[in-house]
């Protein structure tokens, strides 16, 4: 376990000293409150957009965050020759592997904790055509960074500790007193006659996307396993879009026709007239009210002998894109911007829980495949 930690440790150590990490992590947040400034003129939308944007900033911080900081953690230390010196010690590739995950998991927290912090911040800050940008919130915010690189430059010239870690660990210290200041001491009409107030459902929203991209930093120490930055870049992006559009792509092929509308199946072209009679004739017998449609419940009261002659008829949903579908991440299911769209809406941690068991789920494959594939790759 001391080995573990020692090398989990030192792979975080070594991520937040990257130049690149503490670019983007300040980037991100600045941009975030960036996004709270202008006019926008979305007749009354301006929160939801704010907040969107600053999630959706979230995200794609993270995921260059993650191809990034795996291809520093692993590829890098395979291409030099550093993890073929590790493991030359009384150390097994699995624990290496799992060790230098835990390191990364860390340091995408980090950035999502200051990314967080920073859409927080925006939240409050977002106004209609009817207020005005908050300069107090900025001015404090910027100076909150400023102190931060302050405090690296000067641990780095007088102390000679590094700069770009003392600097990050400082970030988080200023951005959180930042945020305080900003929601406690400072005031902002978002319209007319309603004062600002912070979101804080962007707290479990945040949690949802941090899922997302320790399931994209499992992916792309995968792929860091055998290719290096670019390729391994390549590969989470390609997996991001497949993911995004996985309900699209095979979540309908590989759903029984009985689960969806069938009111809307029987016109669909996709069917065989054939097909579209026995939908029909299925609509005819479980609309109990005679309204044209198929609620819930009376989809539900579909019979095992009517399931299997759907299923016969080609309509039980096809294999190969339920396989696809249960491979394919879907980040559909961490992204819940829309339910901050409606100010009174709540958001309810349960759901959070189950989104954990598919996270820790979808992470265990994928580090034993980077395991797998670390086991057998060829050190020199």
């Amino acid at each position: 376990m001391r080995q573990f930690v020692t090398i989990a440790t030192n792979a975080f150590m070594e991520l937040v000293r990257q130049p690149v990490f503490l670019l983007l992590m300040t980037t991100s947040a600045l941009f975030e409150i960036f996004l709270a400034t202008p006019y926008y003129f979305a007749f009354g939308d301006e929160p939801k957009l704010v907040k969107n944007s600053t999630l959706a900033l979230m995200l794609l911080a993270g995921l260059l965050g993650a191809v990034l900081s795996a291809s520093a953690s692993l590829a890098r230390e395979i291409r030099t020759g550093t993890a073929l010196a590790v493991l030359s010690k009384p150390v097994g590739r699995a624990r290496f592997l799992l060790a230098k995950y835990t390191g990364l998991m860390v340091a995408l927290t980090v950035l999502t904790y200051v990314n967080l912090i920073a859409a927080l911040i925006a939240s409050k800050m977002a106004f209609d055509a009817y207020g005005k940008t908050d300069l107090a919130a900025i001015g404090i915010f910027a100076a909150g960074i400023v102190v931060a690189y302050a405090v690296g430059g000067f641990s780095n010239f007088f102390l000679r500790r590094p700069f770009v870690s003392d600097a990050v660990f400082a970030l988080l210290i200023t951005v959180t007193l930042a945020a305080f200041v900003i929601i406690e001491y400072t005031s902002q009409m978002q319209s007319a006659n309603e004062p600002a107030a912070v979101d804080w459902r962007l707290i479990p929203a945040a949690v949802l996307i941090l899922f997302a991209l320790w399931i994209l930093a499992g992916l792309a120490l995968a792929c860091s396993t055998r290719f290096d930055m670019i390729p391994t870049l390549t590969i989470c992006s390609a997996l991001f879009l497949l993911g995004i559009m996985s309900d699209y792509l095979f979540g309908r092929q590989a759903e029984p026709v009985w689960r969806r509308d069938l009111t809307a199946e029987v016109t669909s072209s996709r069917w065989s007239p054939s097909q579209r009679a026995l939908l029909k004739e299925m609509v005819n017998k479980y609309d109990r009210d005679k309204n044209g449609t198929l609620e819930p419940s009376e989809r539900q009261a579909f019979s095992a002998a009517d399931e299997a002659r759907l299923r016969q008829a080609g309509m039980g949903g096809r294999w190969w894109a339920e396989v696809l579908y249960t491979v394919t991440p879907n980040w559909q299911l961490f992204w819940l911007a829309d339910v901050l769209a409606e100010a009174k809406s709540p958001f309810y941690w349960g759901y959070v829980g189950k989104a954990f068991v598919y996270m820790v789920s979808y992470v265990g494959a994928a580090l034993a495949a980077a395991v797998l594939l670390f086991q057998e790759r060829e050190l020199s």
